[in-house]
Order: C-alpha cells, then sequence, then structure tokens
C-alpha cells in the first residue's frame, strides 16, 4: 500500500524559508514523475512545482526563483524535498506530495504551511 508522508511545515514570517520532506513508500517511485500540490484554504488544490526521475523540473509561475525541488540522487530513497524561500501569505497552503499522472495516489495528510506576521 502506497503511503505518502509530508514533513516540515510550520509557521513562518514573511521572506522566511522551509524546507519540506516527502517520504514515499509501498511502490517504486524511481521511474515516476514527483510533485509538491498545495491547497490554500477555500481553494482547490494545485500542482506548484515537479520533478522527473531524470531531474527535469517545473515551476508554477508564482513560485518561479523562490522554490527548488529535488529528489534524493539515486532515486532509491524515495524521497522529495521542496525547498520554499522568500515565503509570502499567499504561499500559505496545505502542503501535499504525490506522482503527477492522470491518477494519483491516496494523498497524505499532507503539511500545514502559515506564512504570517
Amino acid at each position: 500500500q502506497v503511503q505518502l508522508v509530508e514533513s516540515g511545515g510550520g509557521l513562518v514570517q514573511p521572506g522566511g524559508s522551509l524546507r519540506l520532506s516527502c517520504a514515499a513508500s509501498g511502490s517504486s517511485f524511481r521511474f515516476v514523475t514527483m510533485g509538491w500540490y498545495r491547497q490554500p484554504p477555500g481553494k482547490q488544490r494545485e500542482l506548484v512545482a515537479s520533478i522527473t526521475s531524470g531531474g527535469n523540473t517545473y515551476y508554477v509561475h508564482s513560485v518561479m526563483g523562490r522554490f527548488t525541488i529535488s529528489r534524493d540522487r539515486d532515486n532509491t530513497k524515495n524521497t522529495v524535498y521542496l525547498q520554499m524561500n522568500s515565503l509570502q501569505p499567499e504561499d500559505t497552503a496545505v502542503y501535499y506530495c504525490n506522482i503527477v499522472s492522470r491518477t494519483v495516489y491516496d494523498w497524505g495528510q499532507g503539511t500545514q504551511v502559515t506564512v504570517s506576521s
């Protein structure tokens, strides 16, 4: 059974940084594209960043230059990271990881990121 466990969220002031981690288990994620999604309060979940098995990355425009997605180098630890810098209040959301595919796995609990002074 696939499990996705996100961690690293918290409360941070505008301009601050956080590093999120996602531990994926129960399947081989070595050759799939992994993504970080977020769901702001009252809004739909959106993909904010993704990374292919080969290391190619995608970012939604609003986080370009501020967020960096990475994954363990040899893709064996099934761990994906999201380094978030220059955080802004509009980044407040629950952050989730999952594969990037038409059909995704069941969502984990996510990790709350709150940006507020």
